[in-house]
C-alpha cells in the first residue's frame, strides 16, 4: 500500500484536503472505478483470439485504488508526474500511464453537468430542460492560460488581450443556489466574447429559458445584467442598490468556479497536451458535483483498500 493511501485510511477527515473529495465519496468513486474496469477488461478479454491460458503477464504495481489516487493528487495539486512517480513507487513514465488511463474513466464515470447526465435519455432530457425554465439560471466564463501554440494562426485565435496570454475559455451554467452544475461548455478560445460563446451554445436549453449573467452579457435580451452606468452619467443610489442585490444572487457562480479551481491544474497554467483540456475540465466538474453531492454514485464497500 502506498503511503498517500496509508495516510488516508489512518486520517479519513483529511482526504478532502488531499484529493478534494470526503473520504465516503472516495469510496464510492473506486467502487464505481472498479467496476467499469473490470467490464472494460472482460469486454477486451472476450475478443482476444488465446493461445495461452490468461492470468499470466505483469501484474501492476499498483492496486485500482492507488491508481485513482494518483490520478486525482495529479488533478488536485498539479504535481510533476517524476515527483508523482516518486510517491507513489513506480517510474515517472507508470505515472503517466495510470494518469492516461483513469482520466477518459472519470468522465465517463462522473457527468460533468446535470444535462450531461440526463442527454443518454431523450424523454428525461426534454423533462430536465422543462423543469429549468422554472429558474433563471446563472451564467459565467473564465480563462485559463495555456501554453503557447507553435503554429501562428492558432497563436492569434488564442491570444487574449484581457489575460495578455494564450488562454482556453470555460462557460459555466448553474442553478440559482449552486445546488448543481447545469451545463459546461469548455476548451473555447480565450478571446472568444461571453456573450457570443453563450448564443453559440444556447440551444441545448429550451426557448423559454431565462439567464442572469454580469455586464459582459448586455445586449442578449435571454440574460437579465446589472444596469450599465450611462457614458458620462453616474448611476443613481438607487440603481447602485439594485446592482448590489443583484450581484448578491449572481456571486453563487462564482462560488462554484471557485469550487473548480481547488484543483490546481485548472488555477494555473494547463501545461497538458492541449487536446486533453476539455477531458480534464470536463472530469474535474464531475469531481465538484460529486463533492457538492449534485451527483450521488452508489456505496457498497467499507474500505478504500481492497481492489
Amino acid at each position: 500500500m502506498s503511503n498517500i493511501l496509508n495516510y488516508i485510511e489512518e486520517n479519513p477527515k483529511q482526504t478532502q484536503r488531499l484529493i478534494g473529495l470526503e473520504y465516503e465519496q472516495l469510496q464510492q468513486l473506486i467502487l464505481n472505478a472498479e467496476r467499469l474496469h473490470h467490464e472494460k477488461q472482460a469486454s477486451l478479454e472476450s475478443k482476444k483470439v488465446r493461445i495461452i491460458a490468461g492470468g499470466g503477464g505483469r501484474k501492476p504495481k499498483l492496486s485500482i485504488p492507488e491508481q485513482i489516487i494518483l490520478t486525482l493528487v495529479y488533478l488536485r495539486h498539479l504535481t510533476t508526474f517524476q515527483l508523482l512517480g516518486i510517491q507513489f513507487e513506480v517510474s515517472e513514465s507508470t505515472a503517466n500511464d495510470t494518469f492516461n488511463y483513469w482520466l477518459p474513466n472519470l468522465r465517463e464515470l462522473l457527468p460533468s453537468s446535470l444535462l450531461e447526465q440526463v442527454k443518454k435519455n431523450a424523454s428525461d432530457y426534454e423533462v430536465v430542460k422543462e423543469i429549468l425554465t422554472e429558474y433563471e439560471l446563472i451564467v459565467d466564463s473564465y480563462e485559463q492560460v495555456r501554453e503557447r501554440p507553435g503554429d501562428n494562426n492558432e497563436q492569434k485565435k488564442y491570444f487574449s488581450v484581457k489575460k495578455s496570454n494564450h488562454t482556453f475559455k470555460t462557460q459555466m451554467i448553474i442553478l440559482p443556489d449552486a445546488s448543481d452544475i447545469v451545463d459546461v461548455v469548455a476548451g473555447e478560445p480565450g478571446p472568444k466574447s461571453d456573450i457570443t460563446m453563450f448564443r453559440e451554445y444556447r440551444s441545448e436549453f429550451d426557448a423559454k429559458q431565462r439567464f442572469k449573467g454580469d455586464k459582459a452579457y448586455i445586449g442578449e435580451d435571454l440574460i437579465t445584467t446589472p444596469i450599465k452606468k450611462p457614458r458620462n452619467q453616474e448611476l443613481t443610489t438607487e440603481q447602485k442598490e439594485q446592482n448590489k442585490i443583484f450581484s448578491s444572487k449572481r456571486i453563487f457562480v462564482e462560488h462554484r468556479i471557485r469550487s473548480v479551481k481547488i484543483f490546481r491544474v485548472i488555477q494555473e497554467r494547463f501545461r497538458l497536451n492541449t487536446c486533453k483540456y476539455k477531458q480534464v475540465i470536463l472530469a474535474i466538474c464531475g469531481l465538484v458535483r460529486l463533492r457538492i453531492r449534485a451527483l450521488i454514485l452508489p456505496l457498497e464497500i467499507s474500505s478504500i483498500s481492497s481492489g
